[in-house]
Order: structure tokens, then sequence, then C-alpha cells
């Protein structure tokens, strides 16, 4: 087949972009789609097609490698209790254990919203849809991020003020924190912290800039999303009936949820 693709004139104004619809169908991340384009193992209502630079309906007949690409699944949404020693990525370059490695084997292709670093635990939000993605981790869209922190040391309030107004760090600053002292547990204590930015690292550099050295972090809370029971491991699907309520998205009426446990392990 000759590869073509087609003119500006030819594309369809309507729809959406094919890696995007190549990414809700649980193929691939867009710049994967983008990359399989590229490489010519992608056709159009039987053109191959070279660039993503262009818009698809439902109507357009999309093959990738020689396999039809179906209907797109609902959005959804799930919760998932990040162990420690687990890395946010799909591929390590050092090697190390990853987080969609150690996911349920029958979840389809997700995302992750946001990261938690290598020896943070917690909750880690999971999607199958790029928009969902993007909705919670916009800095406008805002939702709060709550954590337990243990900390080695014996902070005070006083200590603690610099966090509350916003400290700057190695020429970056951050947003002021909510902090407060839950209790004092011999030479650690436990905070629970407050944000809504997401920068790398964030609150382990804040602590250090105030000479305090974090040895444990768990999210337990990404806005109306918490992680309640789950143990570590598990992971547990949100309704759609929550996700129209907090994400205003739910599932065209022609599509139904596949039936799947709620809770398992790897």
């Amino acid at each position: 087949m000759e590869n073509q693709t087609p003119k500006a004139g030819d594309q369809v104004t309507k729809g959406d972009r094919i890696a995007k619809v190549m990414a809700r169908a649980g193929l691939a991340s867009r710049r994967e789609a983008e990359r399989m384009i590229a490489a010519g193992r992608v056709s159009v209502n039987g053109k191959l097609i070279d660039s993503p630079a262009l818009n698809v309906t439902a109507a357009d007949k999309i093959v990738v490698d020689g396999a039809d690409v179906g209907e797109p699944d609902m959005a959804r949404l799930w919760l998932y209790h990040k162990p420690i020693g687990l890395v946010t990525t799909e591929r390590d370059e050092k090697g190390r254990d990853t987080v969609f490695a150690n996911l349920p084997k029958d979840l389809p292709r997700v995302m992750s919203v946001g990261r938690l670093d290598i020896n943070s635990e917690g909750l880690l939000l999971m999607t199958n849809d790029g928009g969902v993605k993007r909705k919670l981790e916009l800095p406008a869209t805002g939702w709060l991020r709550k954590y337990r922190v243990r900390v080695n040391g014996r902070p005070n309030d006083k200590a603690l003020d610099p966090l509350r107004k916003g400290v700057m760090v190695d020429g970056e600053r951050f947003a002021p924190f909510d902090v407060a002292i839950d209790r004092q547990q011999g030479a650690n204590a436990w905070l629970t912290i407050s944000l809504r930015e997401g920068k790398n690292r964030e609150i382990r550099r804040a602590m250090d800039a105030v000479g305090l050295k974090v040895n444990r972090l768990i999210r337990v809370s990404y806005g109306p999303f918490r992680l309640g029971e789950l143990k570590a491991g598990e992971v547990e699907e949100i309704k759609q009936r929550v996700i129209r309520d907090q994400l205003g998205m739910a599932a065209a009426p022609s599509q139904k949820p596949k039936p799947k446990p709620t809770r398992r392990r790897k």
C-alpha cells in the first residue's frame, strides 16, 4: 500500500486528533501513538498516514498493525495504594521495579495522575483517559493533596511557620503549606500536610529547608478521592457516579462499564 498522508483540505475538521483517539482506545500514550504513526503502522480509511496532524471521527476506520481500532473505553479512574520501592514510570533506565509492572494484569492500559517518588507511598490515581489525567493535574484545578508525614526531630509551630508562608528552595518558590503537628513519637514527629502543588519532591525539599528530615511520607487523599482502608498494592475502581459528580465526566449512554472486582492485588 502506498504511503499517503491525507491533505489538509481532506482532513475532517470535527472529531479528535488521531493520537488522542488511539490513546483513548488503550493502544498507547499520545507520544507513543505519534511514533507508531511516523513508523507507518497506522492507516485511516485504507490510507497509510505518516503525520499525527489528522482529526478523525467515529465514522473513520483506523487500523494499527493490521488490526482495527475498536470503540474507546469509557473514562475510568482507579485508586491505587502505591507501596514504597516502586517508581512511577512504565520503564526505568536503572532497572528498578515500577508501579505499572505491579498493577493487576486485567486492568486496561492506564496512566498515573502525577507521581509519587520511590520512597513515598499511599494514594496514586490511575486513569485510562488523558482528559481525566490533565483535568486532575492542572494547577488551575487546584486539587488539594493531603499527606501524613513522619519527620525526625521535635518540631514546634514556630519551626514550621516558614512552610506556612512559603519557602524558597534552590531558587524555586513553594506555595504555602497547611501543616499541623499530630503527635510526637519518640525521636520522630507525625505531621499532616496539605498542598495544592505537585512539584518534584516538594515536601521532602521543603522539610530539608527548615532542618527536618522526612523518613516516611504517605499521601492519604487527592481532592475528593481518599486512600481509606486500601492496603498497599491494592486497586479499587471509582464508581462512574462519583466520576460524574466530581469531574463532570461520564460514559456515553451506549457504553457500559466492564464488570470487574472492585478490589484486588496483582
